[in-house]
């Protein structure tokens, strides 16, 4: 009994020493450094042996652990097979696709570290992707900008038809609406009681005082004053005869238009009447009366016209007085014509929140209806900027965004932008040419997403 407690103790110091001398980094053989374990299935025996036997709580088998020396080796080994997601300390086989596991070193682990914490930052923030990439860049632009607009008189042609005296219409040769009237044309006969007593005094003068010709030619100056012509004059010197009437016509030529103060008429000039009443009688009528003084009709000429032009904000600072424009009517396409800016309103419109240009044209050989709608472009100076495609520039509203190239990936970037021409659009503030960003925004963008904008 003595020999055997000997032999075990003997094989035991030995063991032991062998143990501590594999620690020993001189030693060749690394793995005899391992010391064998042995533990209970169940974790919460907590029971650890360095022989095989069976637990002494539970009495299951014990099972090898496996140990490693992390001092010695630091290399880590997974499953090619990403999927599998297998990681092992040691080489060996996966043990659910049965592939060889291959080594990651320190380098590429922490290369993916990083493109993990990249994928697992919020969608709203930062994109990846690896698609085209622009900057800005300097340069002149010869700008050209589109507006909207329609066809309107000439304002500066118009004219007025008015009664010189009181009086009555007797006669009216105007019948409705936007009538076309040359000039010279009769339009209406008018008896006047004051007129009729400059025609008695004239006469008289005439018979009783032939060769007072001051007095004569005052009479004969006071009755065209009136609204006479030389021809009635003539004619009422020739019979001795007064006219009761006085004929009154057109200086003239265009559409006739009811001026606002004539009779019932009391509308808003520059306001577009209903298209019913284009066509509708006047309320100018036979029998009624007028007073001295009264614009009666106001006459449009259609051949002199100008094209309005709504001008938008982003596209003022560019254009003049004297600007080209090229203009292509809405009915007539095939008759564009050019012609030049000549006035630009110094006042915003109302409805529209637009500046508006005024260019004058002949209409006499196009003939385009008044009111019809038209496009134009309009050739301004040369701007030089910083500008970058269109389609890189992402639209919130107010804010303008680009997807600026950070670190593999894309980040949202607030910019400020200033006029647009084309498929260009300046760049203020925001990007310096170091900066890339996205060709297509469009692409980086998911319509459900909130961008959240770095400044």
């Amino acid at each position: 009994m003595k020999k055997i407690y000997l032999g075990c103790i003997l094989a035991f110091t030995t063991a032991l020493a062998t143990c501590r001398n594999d620690k020993n980094p001189h030693v060749g053989h690394q793995a005899a450094a391992v010391k064998e374990m042995y533990t209970c299935p169940m974790p919460e025996d907590s029971v650890f042996s360095d022989k095989p036997g069976t637990c002494p709580k539970c009495g299951m088998t014990l099972v090898k652990m496996e140990a490693h020396n992390h001092a010695q080796d630091t290399s880590q080994y997974t499953c090619p097979m990403p999927e599998d997601s297998v990681f092992s300390d040691r080489p060996g086989t996966c043990p659910k696709c049965g592939m060889e596991l291959v080594m990651v070193d320190a380098d590429n682990k922490k290369s993916n570290d990083i493109e993990m914490s990249s994928l697992l930052k919020p969608t709203n923030e930062f994109v990846i992707s690896s698609i085209p990439v622009t900057s800005i860049e300097l340069r002149s632009e010869a700008i050209e900008s589109e507006a909207l607009g329609y066809i309107a008189y000439d304002t500066r042609q118009v004219g007025s038809i008015s009664a010189r005296v009181s009086g009555r219409i007797e006669k009216l040769y105007v019948r409705y609406r936007y009538q076309k009237v040359s000039k010279g044309q009769r339009i209406l006969d008018i008896y006047s009681p004051e007129i009729l007593t400059a025609q008695q005094n004239l006469l008289f003068l005439l018979k009783n005082d032939a060769e007072n010709t001051a007095f004569i030619e005052a009479a004969k100056e006071k009755l065209l004053l009136l609204g006479m012509s030389n021809e009635q004059l003539r004619q009422v010197m020739k019979s001795g005869q007064p006219s009761y009437t006085i004929a009154v016509y057109s200086n003239y030529s265009g559409h006739i238009h009811e001026s606002a103060n004539s009779g019932a008429m009391n509308q808003d000039p520059g306001k577009m009447k209903d298209i019913s009443q284009i066509t509708e009688e006047l309320s100018l009528k036979e029998g009624m009366y007028l007073q001295k003084g009264q614009s009666i009709f106001s006459v449009f000429n259609p051949d002199k016209a100008w094209a309005i032009l709504n001008l938008y904000g982003e596209n003022q600072s560019l254009l003049a007085k004297g600007n080209t424009v090229r203009v292509v009517p809405e009915t007539v396409p095939d008759k564009d014509f050019r012609a030049s800016i000549d006035f630009i309103e110094p006042f915003y419109r109302k409805e529209s929140k637009t500046l508006t240009a005024r260019v004058y044209f002949d209409n006499r050989v196009l003939k385009i209806p008044i009111g019809s709608q038209v496009k134009a472009t309009i050739f301004g100076n040369s701007k030089k900027a910083w500008w970058l495609p269109k389609e890189s520039i992402l639209s919130l509203g107010l804010d303008k965004v680009v997807f600026q190239k950070s670190d593999g990936g894309f980040v949202a970037k607030k910019i400020t932008t200033g006029i647009i021409h084309q498929k260009n659009v300046q760049v203020l503030s925001g990007l310096t040419t170091q900066d890339s960003v996205a060709l297509n925004a469009q692409f980086l963008m998911d319509s459900e997403s909130f961008i959240k904008i770095k400044n």
